[in-house]
């Protein structure tokens, strides 16, 4: 039987600001329909980088979403963060007043943070030095703006703030809310993640590592999750944040619930600073507490959204991990990253997002580009969606560092 915790979690909102939509139906329609968000980066000139493609955002305009004394003063990662916090509290019709603020919490969180202005007010000290500092550098530069200009825009007086475990950060932004939730510390909370690291010198930074593809010359098909022929991921950029209510103060206020997070965990490998653990250990193991934190079997699990980044050492042993925790009955597996690239702090939050829209829909997003498996005897979900019923979902990010985190979400049930 599913654990009942005395309070239990649900999703009440959600919102995205992505290479491949600005809102959630878009993002959404994208990953069914195949629409790739990758190509040559415009956002600088790219010429001498090994990899010159990447997802970026295009076209944002801050002011629908804030002021124009609001958007200046912020780099574009948290413009992002805020613009999906919007987008969600308006889907939730989180309540106006001020009877929620004390216990209302914000977490919206970054794996590189204030990349673009940090390069830009980096250039304007050597030139001009303390002159030409502006007077909100202090808070804009640092990783937790996009969380205090959210708890600004609601009134949130519950706990709030910013942590940073690279590739895992949005989930365990939205995990760790969670537990504000379950533990009484608050009764909604606003958790998700943003990043806009497609600067020149993130770019140069993380290629040299060698994980990202230098498929210059086929951005749509660069990022290969889970095939024989995939060289690295795609650098993304974006934001997803949803709203977190506990399930009795939803129901009372008669809020649209989208799904229970029923399960949340969290490991380090402990291994090395940028290569999974070989045999998938930390892996394996935040997918069995997070299971035993929701009182699901293996079994129980539907589909996984896997983490799926298209670099040879994540996806082999992701497989491997999966294959470990699950064995014989392996459930279909699918990565978006094919499409969106990689959001880094955002990429958890806008998973988890489209898993529960494939509980909504029956609709599992595919991998694409998947044209020959890491592992043939697992369901990558190549190509094409499917149509199938979905009660509960593992959604898995594991990042440098060795950051593993896992949400299941499951269908509502009173």
């Amino acid at each position: 039987m599913p654990i009942r915790h005395p309070r239990r979690v649900v999703i009440t909102g959600a919102g995205v600001i992505s290479p491949v939509g600005q809102d959630v139906d878009t993002f959404w329609s994208s990953l069914l329909q195949g629409r790739s968000g990758i190509a040559t980066i415009d956002a600088f000139d790219p010429a001498g980088h090994s990899t010159t493609i990447a997802a970026q955002v295009r076209d944002f305009d801050p002011l629908v979403y804030m002021p124009h004394k609001v958007s200046r003063r912020l780099d574009s990662f948290a413009q992002f963060g805020l613009a999906a916090a919007v987008q969600a509290a308006d889907e939730a019709k989180l309540p106006q007043g001020g009877e929620l603020k004390p216990r209302l919490g914000v977490l919206v969180s970054s794996g590189y943070g204030s990349s673009w202005l940090q390069q830009s007010l980096y250039g304007r000290f050597a030139e001009r030095g303390p002159r030409g500092v502006p007077p909100y550098a202090a808070a804009a530069l640092s990783a937790d703006s996009p969380s205090a200009e959210i708890a600004l825009r609601f009134g949130a007086a519950g706990p709030s703030g910013s942590m940073s475990t690279a590739c895992a950060t949005g989930t365990m932004s939205v995990g760790e809310a969670a537990m504000w939730i379950r533990t009484g510390r608050a009764d909604m909370a606003i958790a998700g993640g943003c990043d806009d690291s497609i600067t020149p010198f993130d770019m140069a930074t993380t290629g040299i590592t060698g994980a990202l593809s230098r498929r210059n010359d086929e951005p749509e098909r660069a990022c290969r999750p889970f095939d024989r022929d995939r060289d690295g991921f795609v650098m993304g950029s974006g934001a997803a944040v949803v709203v977190l209510e506990e399930a009795e103060h939803a129901l009372r206020r008669g809020a649209a619930i989208q799904a229970e997070v029923a399960g949340y965990a969290a490991t380090t490998d402990a291994f090395h600073p940028t290569a999974p653990h070989p045999d998938g250990l930390g892996a394996a193991t935040v997918m069995r507490l997070a299971l035993r934190d929701a009182g699901i079997e293996p079994d129980g699990i539907d589909y996984i959204n896997a983490h799926g980044t298209g670099t040879v050492l994540n996806d082999r042993i992701e497989s491997l991990a999966i294959r470990n925790v699950f064995g014989a009955r392996v459930p279909p597996i699918s990565s978006i990253k094919a499409l969106t690239g990689h959001m880094i702090g955002a990429a958890g939050t806008a998973e988890l997002i489209a898993t529960v829209r494939a509980i909504a829909t029956g609709l599992v997003p595919p991998t694409f580009n998947c044209d020959a498996p890491e592992d043939e005897d697992l369901d990558y979900v190549p190509h094409h969606v499917r149509r199938m019923d979905v009660g509960a979902a593992l959604s898995n990010s594991f990042g440098f560092g060795g950051h593993n985190a896992a949400l299941v979400v499951r269908a509502w049930t009173p």
